[in-house]
């Protein structure tokens, strides 16, 4: 199997300026072309040392892609340093010229000379279009049948760039075994209990290949098979997903692009219900989930926001006396807040948080990371108390989780009856 480097260039990602989000999303689209990727390096603005890095990288890999350096000022130096390091000149492309003339013609801008830079490329490249900009990337060749591709550092223009023009080249070049890759989500377990239970499987496999992926409040669980087509590759994953199903029975909520959010969506829609939210410590994050879902307006009411004792009074008829006598984090304002955000917007079912994000505001009795959550529905509620640790924004999200969570509990454990009339 074909093995690549990548490289990302410019001295802003050194700084911590800019993140660099190219590299992981070019190693997903080779790994999905059963190209393996054994390297990722970063280099600031020096043509010396990105020579060097790419040199050194085609000592190891059959090929190397870079990123960034393609633009036209002083500092972008990327093509200059592939010459350098395959021991040859650049050619101006005139066609790229062209479009470059024409594009600032439609804007009504003035070309200047430093644009032209762009359309200089190392000798014997292949130009890869940019649809959206005016530095093409460029692929050529270097010793023992190896290869430099460069890539613009937008990802708007790099990422049509690797996906239209430049894979099609590398799966023509090396063929080989295709990736097919199946990521089961999992919710309310860690990612310790998760080990626990498919550890024998987890060792045991390698093609198809097992591994976890752990984020604030969940985990995820990553099956991975190698095979000449797709389908082959498919074949081999499903009765290991379905072995890995089982042993996490009642924690798989979905599978690939499935968000909690949209399957919960999903669950509402299935039932008829309509859901309603009240936040105090999330913030809206709840609401910013379930309407970051295409066609959310099917099964989501609507949202407040009550962050002051007063607003969870007025808009959500919390009693006032409720926040006196328990404090607003604490279950009985958690529940009054669910009830009150079902009878505001008629929904079927509501879910409320509040608690104490910090860094402030903690007490003995109630520390920072302390979030009640409830839920309500037409013949029950339930309400549950955690400790959340980790900063004030790792707080929220891990509340945010833990409220689809309980939803997503909620209405696939039964405990919520059909809709009421």
């Amino acid at each position: 199997m074909a093995h690549v480097e990548l490289i990302a260039v410019g001295t802003e990602l050194l700084l911590g300026q800019l993140v660099d989000t190219n590299t992981p999303f070019i190693a997903a689209q080779l790994a999905d072309a059963g190209i393996d990727v054994y390297a990722t390096h970063a280099v600031g603005d020096n043509r010396e040392r990105i020579a060097h890095a790419i040199s050194a990288a085609l000592e190891r890999a059959d090929g190397v892609i870079t990123t960034g350096g393609l633009g036209p000022t002083v500092d972008d130096l990327t093509k200059e340093a592939v010459c350098d390091a395959l021991g040859i000149d650049s050619v101006r492309h005139e066609p790229t010229i062209a479009r470059m003339e024409a594009f600032f013609a439609s804007i009504g801008r003035p070309m200047r000379e430093n644009n032209r830079k762009q359309a200089d490329l190392p000798r014997g490249s292949i130009v890869l279009e940019n649809p959206h900009g005016t530095a093409p990337g460029f692929l050529v060749s270097a010793f023992e049948g190896k290869f430099v591709a460069g890539l613009p550092g937008v990802p708007q223009e790099m990422k049509p760039i690797l996906i239209d023009h430049l894979l099609p080249r590398l799966r023509e070049r090396f063929g080989g075994e295709r990736i097919v890759t199946r990521v089961l989500h999992t919710t309310g377990l860690g990612e310790s209990e998760i080990d626990h239970r498919i550890e024998d499987v987890f060792r045991a496999s390698e093609n198809p290949k097992v591994a976890l992926l752990a984020h604030i409040g969940a985990c995820d669980v990553k099956i991975m098979a190698k095979a000449p087509s797709e389908a082959e590759a498919a074949a081999m994953i499903a009765p290991l997903e379905k072995e890995l199903r089982a042993r996490l029975r009642g924690h798989v909520y979905g599978a690939d692009d499935e968000s909690l959010a949209a399957t919960i969506l999903a669950l509402l829609r299935k039932r008829g219900w309509r859901l309603a939210t009240a936040e105090s410590c999330t913030g809206g994050r709840i609401a910013s989930a379930l309407t970051s879902v295409a066609g959310a307006s099917q099964s989501f009411a609507g949202g407040v926001v009550a962050y002051e004792n007063a607003a969870k009074i007025a808009l959500l008829d919390v009693d006032a006396r409720v926040i006196e006598e328990f404090g607003a984090v604490s279950e009985n304002a958690a529940l009054a807040m669910a009830h009150g955000a079902r009878a505001r917007f008629g929904a079927e079912v509501a879910i409320a948080t509040t608690g104490v994000a910090g860094p402030g505001g903690g007490s003995p009795e109630k520390p920072v990371g302390l979030v009640w959550l409830a839920a309500e529905w037409p013949d029950g509620h339930r309400s549950v108390s955690v400790n959340f640790a980790g900063d004030r924004e790792a707080i929220q999200a891990r509340a945010t989780q833990a409220s689809l969570a309980l939803l997503w509990g909620i209405l696939t454990s039964g405990e919520a009856t059909a809709k009421s009339s």
